[in-house]
């Protein structure tokens, strides 16, 4: 199947860890040029030049989410390089574990503007482009959290929930520009997240990684862990021009674990 994508322009912030590069490196499959943006510049590094041995484009970007004000420096580097951004992949880091009581302000307010206030300064910048092009793919990867919130990852439910909203209104103000705007949530995919999330519980709970990550594997009714690249995927083919009618929606990529409807 043709995605209709080839030479069109990728953002993908988080583009250096196993979620972001998995689908930096899809997109380039489908001859995406993409972008690949975050902090760690020598993982940035590793997944442009991973995708530029497959002969691919790419460039990588460092990008630290916490500072808003580097916003337009960091399009304009990007739109000088490759030209506007046509697909916009909104992927941030989570907080730390913790209950969402007796949490401190500043961990709020950081937290909010890394992960959300982050996203919606970087979309509102590339949107005007988008709607002169009159096409565009805003992604944003959230967490399952926000469809049945996970225990012990009280600031992550709730700031992410709160781009759940944002992106569901995007998506009615910017249809009519043939921008689709849509939030994808994994499951548990095999990423150095999981990994940590996974020792934390087993820290927290006395008991042994390989229990609690064979607990959780037994919980998903396909039986394992996702890989990154089935996430990657899916989210590739939301950005694509097949995917022109789904907009303001949430697409679970978890092997069934969530369990409500």
């Amino acid at each position: 199947m043709d995605l209709e994508i080839e030479g069109k322009v990728a953002l993908v912030l988080g583009g250096g860890g196993g979620l972001g590069s998995a689908i930096a490196k899809s997109l380039a499959k489908e001859g995406v040029k993409v972008v690949v943006a975050g902090r760690n510049m020598d993982s940035l590094v590793q997944a442009s030049e991973s995708i530029i041995k497959q002969d691919g484009q790419s460039i990588a970007l460092e990008w630290d989410l916490d500072n808003i004000k580097d916003t337009d420096t960091n399009i304009s580097i990007i739109e000088r390089h490759f030209g506007k951004v046509d697909i916009l992949i909104n992927n941030t880091g989570g907080p730390a574990p913790g209950l969402i009581s007796g949490q401190d302000p500043d961990m709020w307010r950081s937290s909010f503007e890394s992960m959300v206030l982050s996203v919606i300064s970087i979309t509102d910048r590339v949107l005007p482009a988008m709607k002169d092009a009159q096409w565009g793919r805003i992604i944003t990867s959230t967490s399952s959290g926000v469809v049945a919130p996970i225990p012990n990852l009280g600031l992550s439910n709730a700031l992410r929930m709160s781009l759940v909203g944002w992106s569901k209104t995007l998506a009615r103000e910017v249809g009519k520009y043939s921008i689709t705007s849509n939030v994808i949530v994994p499951g548990r995919i095999g990423t150095k997240r999981i990994v940590y999330l996974d020792y934390k519980r087993a820290e927290r709970e006395g008991r042994s990684v390989d229990e609690v990550a064979a607990e959780s594997a037994a919980s998903i009714p396909v039986g394992r862990y996702g890989e990154p690249n089935e996430y990657a995927d899916a989210a590739t083919f939301l950005a694509s021009k097949r995917a022109s009618y789904i907009t303001g929606t949430i697409v679970r990529v978890d092997g069934g674990m969530i369990q409500s409807v």
